[in-house]
């Protein structure tokens, strides 16, 4: 695609970074078959295709309006686009550039500015979330129905292995998953500790910076990733061997604070190394020494949404599936496993009627075999699909821990 950008950003790092990502594109429209988006509206503004022409304007020069922004902030950034383009074009970075140069020109509504401003100042925070959870649940019986599928229930947390392990490897709590599915990160830990691997939280981590990130709130996305490396640099200097993430859309994040930070003298060769390390469960038990006669799996079948943030984002499609065949778990087959289920992290609050949809559909190829669970590998995935199935949904590494158990 050629290109001709303005002298506002023809010098500029995200000038330079965007230029080269179109010039990747040819037009090609494959992408927009495989966009949940476009398949839901039929626009092709509210397509890959058409988002990048939108942003391309943007960087010419050419007038930006509320109607630019409409369109880039449907995205979900899902990047199933990535998977499908022949030219590999780096679109989900694309878009997180497009969406911070709009932001920068078109004024948002004083509604939609609070509402954005609330979810970056709340959802990081688990000391923020817990004590509104815990209102919640508490009074969740009495809600109506409406309103309490949207409250997880709470669970009990359970103790983490307590043996010392030759070999450590850090894990990233998060924020949401932290307080709302603790249980995730403790079968992590079991199921590790098994294998002679012993999983540690550092002190002071957190937020991985998503969801700044992606509310175009990108300096403040960068303080949480800091934050972050300065608390594993002390393990990894120690001799950790990984830090592992259980919620695959934090993972994503991780694996790209390497380029995120690249710019930053201070942290760019951390953040590099980080990057390196960074490794979704799956990665790790994929290359583990796992066997049959180490899981006794319950009868009946799971059902197991891969989110696109596992399958686009880290190219781990096929996975996590073949772990839990290779542990006994019967797995059904589900139709368009490539679209998103419409969460994307704070998208089901900001664009309800779409998530929805989308919602609704994957729940019906979820669905559509009987299983006895649903299984997933990302907490806003889980939390999502928890407001409507009609099975009860886990991470599928709670599976494994209970089967080994």
């Amino acid at each position: 695609m050629q290109t001709q950008l303005s002298d506002k950003y023809r010098d500029t790092p995200e000038g330079r970074e965007a230029d080269a990502i179109l010039r990747a594109c040819v037009h090609c429209g494959f992408c927009t078959a495989t966009c949940p988006t476009y398949q839901l509206l039929g626009d092709e503004l509210d397509g890959p295709r058409g988002r990048i022409y939108l942003i391309k304007q943007v960087l010419e020069g050419n007038a930006v309006s509320t109607k630019t922004q409409t369109h880039l902030d449907r995205c979900l950034t899902c990047r199933s686009c990535e998977t499908t383009c022949p030219s590999g074009v780096r679109y989900g970075r694309l878009v997180d550039i497009g969406r911070e140069l709009v932001e920068r020109e078109v004024a948002r509504t004083p509604l939609a500015s609070a509402q954005r401003y609330v979810l970056r100042k709340l959802l990081p925070y688990p000391r923020r979330i817990a004590p509104l959870l815990r209102l919640g649940q508490l009074v969740r019986p009495l809600l109506p129905a409406s309103i309490r599928r949207k409250v997880p229930a709470r669970e009990r947390n359970t103790a983490w292995p307590g043996r010392q392990q030759a070999r450590r490897m850090l894990v990233l709590e998060g924020c949401v998953q932290s307080v709302a599915t603790p249980q995730t990160n403790a079968a992590a830990a079991r199921v590790l500790d098994r294998l002679g691997i012993q999983l540690v939280a550092a002190a002071g981590t957190g937020c991985c910076g998503a969801v700044s990130h992606h509310l175009s709130a990108h300096d403040e996305g960068l303080d949480f990733m800091r934050r972050n490396i300065d608390a594993w640099w002390p393990h990894i200097a120690n001799g950790a061997e990984a830090i592992v993430v259980t919620a695959s859309g934090c993972g994503a994040v991780v694996k790209d604070y390497g380029e995120l930070l690249q710019h930053d003298r201070e942290y760019a060769e951390k953040a590099r190394r980080v990057s390196e390390l960074a490794k979704d469960i799956s990665e790790v038990l994929r290359d583990a020494p796992l066997s049959p006669e180490m899981f006794t799996p319950p009868a009946g079948k799971v059902a197991f949404q891969s989110p696109c943030t596992l399958q686009h984002a880290q190219r781990l499609n096929g996975v996590v599936e073949a772990i839990l065949r290779r542990a006994g778990f019967t797995l059904t087959e589900v139709a368009d496993a490539h679209l998103c289920c419409g969460s994307a992290g704070t998208y089901s609050i900001l664009q309800a009627e779409l998530a929805q949809r989308l919602l609704k559909n994957k729940l019906s190829a979820l669905e559509k075999d009987a299983p006895d669970v649903i299984a997933t590998a990302n907490i806003g995935c889980q939390m999502h699909l928890a407001t409507q199935a009609q099975r009860p949904v886990r991470h599928w590494v709670e599976l494994l821990a209970d089967a080994i158990e």
